[in-house]
């Protein structure tokens, strides 16, 4: 097709991307055709714009290795990662799920580990944390032998694979459901952390005047044939920065119960008050078990990173 106008482009790109056989990838693409051809007629997007919006796409993959993500971040700091998250969970985003972000820190293969012990594989400052959580499925059943994977950061504000003093899969491992579909674990309290702001994701929330700070959680991704695999986070209330999580994963639902103690604790004869503790059962739907693509696949190398504070304008 001969262009003659603006209005002949959008026709012509579609009409040549109607040949895609596989009839999802031809309606995704059309719709993204659409909707990219007008997003630059609605903002009259001039041709400066056009060119620092590819050479911000660029830089986007150029910042991301195998220890950073800057892709996943990005996603999550426009709040797209949430909302497919919830656009197929919850009947699409109507109810309360468990399901929440993977984010760009989960690395497979962690350490398979028996219940009731620690992930803490090397000295982590802080407060010592016993997590009690539970899987059912909807009729509220127990899920035996499911594969549960927990993850958070430090206290210092890394996941070990962005920080080289910390020990391989440090704060992460692998744990199977028993009988009654439960797992149990130490740890330390995690703490709020900010994300990478030295890239393209820093110059959006300088432009936006956000900080750069995830209120403190703790990840776990449960998979097991027949179910949906359940990627979730819970999120301490008490953080500071619970209301504006720079990535958006906040959902109420997932607000958990960090119970605070100050006497001694019968779990550990070694554990110092105050120390806490978290119960929470989460609920897995039937489905396909996949398990997603790792964010990453390394561990940082050398001295151990700084990572910025943007304060909120």
């Amino acid at each position: 097709m001969i262009i003659g106008s603006e209005k002949d482009v959008t026709k012509a790109v579609l009409k040549e991307y109607e040949r895609i056989k596989n009839p999802r990838l031809r309606e995704i693409v059309a719709a993204l055709v659409r909707h990219l051809h007008e997003f630059a007629r609605e903002v009259k997007l001039t041709e400066e714009e056009f060119q620092a919006a590819i050479a911000y796409i660029v830089a986007l993959g150029k910042r991301t290795t195998d220890t950073h993500n800057e892709a996943v971040l990005m996603s999550g700091s426009l709040g797209f990662s949430t909302l497919i998250c919830l656009l197929n969970n919850g009947n699409r985003g109507q109810t309360e799920t468990d399901a929440n972000l993977l984010g760009p820190f989960w690395r497979m293969d962690s350490p398979p580990t028996n219940n009731g012990d620690t992930i803490i594989r090397s000295p982590t400052p802080g407060p010592a944390l016993f997590v009690d959580a539970w899987f059912r499925d909807t009729a509220g059943k127990p899920i035996v032998s499911a594969e549960v994977d927990v993850w958070h950061s430090s206290t210092e504000g890394f996941y070990e694979n962005q920080d080289p003093v910390q020990a391989d899969m440090n704060l992460r491992g692998k744990f199977t459901t028993d009988k009654n579909g439960h797992i149990s674990f130490r740890s330390v309290k995690p703490a709020g952390y900010p994300i990478p702001i030295d890239g393209p994701v820093g110059e959006l929330l300088r432009a936006a005047g956000r900080h750069n700070m995830r209120p403190a959680h703790l990840h776990f991704l449960a998979y097991k044939p027949g179910f949906k695999t359940l990627i979730s986070q819970i999120y301490d209330p008490e953080d500071k920065n619970i209301e504006t999580d720079v990535q958006f994963g906040v959902t109420h639902h997932l607000i958990g119960e960090y119970i605070k103690h100050n006497e001694a604790c019968p779990r550990a004869a070694d554990v110092k008050a105050p120390w806490y503790s978290i119960e929470h059962t989460f609920v897995m739907e039937g489905g396909t078990a996949r398990l997603p693509r790792p964010p990453i696949t390394g561990k940082a190398q050398g001295e151990r990173p700084e990572i910025p504070h943007l304060e909120a304008v």
